[in-house]
């Protein structure tokens, strides 16, 4: 598709909107949701235009501070350390007028520990959850859990009548391919209410008037309309046309372009996301490499030099523009556990790169295919391209197959790539979030997205441990231990901090949000 061609479409898909009132968001970005099940995909863009229709029962702020959403209060008993009781907002109804109470918590949490489901590992040490009355629940743990809540703002909460009458009461099998009535339409409490969902097109939202929080919020959005587009250039168009009124996944090279443009402003902030590129070093044998009967990757001195032949700092300056941190660890500055002696253990050194290679049997390097993703992180395909040019510097000849999201994150899952780009948030603001996705050894339940093939059965008690670790003098030792290993055993290679650019007509009001999750229901439209 021409770039004339792509902004003709994206205008013809926009041209009833032409003359909406200021109160409609005409909101895109580079991709759509991939499901808009509640608990089936664990992905930043999947929750973030989930929540403008669901609600979890606590939110963060743009600060990071929790906020009540369908719970009004929470606290560990003082009876039993083992529990966290919460108490529920009353008088909310789902959009489809049912009540929302207690019954809805328990089975919403209870259909988020199916196997299918992409939240599991956030509520894995909830061992029961009991309705005790309408409005107030208990969440019994496997141990005292301190941070549970932490664990919780993406979890989103269905309605059980809803969910049986439409035979949904199931987790969607996304990997599988599964289509089910939740994939494509929602009944939450939230802010917003779906008016009609072309996936990958265009998804429509109006106002939820019966909202519970409809005079707490601004609530000055009448309507939205979402609209993935996926060519920068024909992104950029839209909004310097005035087709488009907000814009995330802003491309670096249009920032001051756009923010000097007439009638628009570009907002940033530090992103809470790591960009990295994970190796599969657990087979014997990979089928993505020319080398038979053996593994590279299971070798840490060719994933050492494979770190060492990336030139974050130029990916930096040439491929970003300046807009991220070079990162030297898999988790950002916000996170518990970070450590700022640790993010700048990456460097680039050519020369001991080939050396490290040499030592391991590769003088005369290796190929292997890079999977990529083009429609997810900023820039996503080009830093893979930059990676395949510094990789070849050191003899490890990359075939990049870059592709969008919905077909490379099963990749990852399904453990059916041996490298490949994955980028991390991390909405607990802590290191075990971390280490239950990516860290530990693949179970039904736990380790989903590690598809690194390490698995340490130390260490996996280690993090196993956390969850209900009061002591967190002991606990962040054992968080720093774990990170130790990871670096030491070069379980991924990160690659930078992502910087978050929004776009926007200049009267759209909205900070940027560092989970670049933006909630339609704070904005303000003058």
């Amino acid at each position: 598709m021409t770039k004339l061609t792509g902004l003709m479409a994206i205008a013809a898909l926009l041209s009833t909107t032409a003359v909406a009132s200021s109160e409609t968001l005409r909101w895109a970005r580079a991709g759509d949701a991939l499901t808009l099940d509640p608990h089936a995909q664990n992905e930043g863009p999947t929750h973030t235009i989930r929540h403008q229709m669901y609600e979890p029962l606590l939110v963060r702020d743009t600060t990071g501070a929790f906020e009540p959403a369908l719970a009004t209060e929470w606290a560990p008993s003082a009876s039993d350390p083992n529990v966290w009781v919460f108490q529920l907002r009353q008088g909310v109804t789902f959009h489809g007028g049912e009540t929302f109470t207690a019954e809805d918590v328990v089975f919403s949490f209870e259909r988020a520990k199916q196997e299918n489901s992409d939240m599991k590992e956030l509520i894995g040490s909830i061992t029961e959850i009991r309705a005790v009355g309408d409005y107030t629940i208990e969440m019994v743990t496997d141990g005292p859990n301190p941070i549970l809540p932490s664990n919780l703002t993406n979890l989103f909460i269905m309605d059980k009548g809803w969910a049986e009458a439409n035979n949904t009461v199931n987790v969607q099998d996304f990997e599988g391919g599964e289509i089910t009535y939740a994939t494509t339409n929602a009944n939450g409490t939230g802010p917003y209410v779906l008016t009609s969902r072309e996936p990958d097109v265009r998804t429509v939202m109006t106002r939820n008037e019966a909202y519970w929080g409809r005079d707490q919020f601004p609530m000055e959005v009448s309507e939205i309309i979402y609209t993935p587009i996926q060519n920068a250039a024909t992104r950029v168009a839209a909004l310097l046309s005035g087709e488009v009124n907000f814009l995330q996944d802003m491309p670096v090279q249009d920032l001051v372009r756009v923010n000097d443009a007439e009638g628009l402003t570009v907002k940033k902030a530090p992103q809470n996301r790591v960009i990295f590129f994970g190796m599969n070093q657990g087979a014997d044998d990979i089928e993505a490499d020319n080398i038979e009967g053996a593994n590279p990757l299971a070798d840490v001195r060719v994933r050492k030099a494979m770190s060492m032949a990336i030139n974050r700092d130029a990916i930096q300056t040439v491929v970003m523009r300046g807009q991220s941190e070079p990162a030297g660890m898999i988790a950002p500055p916000f996170v518990n556990g970070w450590t700022a002696e640790m993010d700048a253990e990456s460097s680039t050194n050519v020369e001991m790169a080939r050396s490290l290679l040499a030592e391991a049997g590769y003088a005369d390097g290796f190929s292997i295919r890079l999977d990529c993703p083009n429609d997810r992180y900023i820039n996503d395909e080009a830093i893979c391209q930059a990676a395949v040019g510094m990789l070849g510097q050191i003899g490890v000849t990359v075939n990049l197959d870059a592709k969008p999201k919905a077909q490379h994150f099963p990749l990852i899952t399904e453990g059916k790539t041996d490298f490949y780009m994955l980028g991390w948030g991390v909405p607990t603001y802590d290191s075990e979030y971390i280490f239950n996705f990516l860290v530990h050894g693949r179970e039904s339940d736990i380790g989903t997205w590690n598809g690194t093939g390490f698995d340490n059965d130390e260490i996996d008690a280690k993090i196993e441990s956390l969850s209900s670790n009061t002591d967190l003098g002991a606990r962040n030792a054992d968080i720093a231990a774990i990170w130790r290993v990871v670096q030491d055993e070069v379980l991924y290679i990160p690659v930078h901090h992502q910087v978050l650019n929004w776009g926007m007509a200049e009267g759209v009001g909205i900070d940027v949000d560092g989970e670049d999750q933006p909630k339609v229901k704070y904005f303000t439209m003058n």
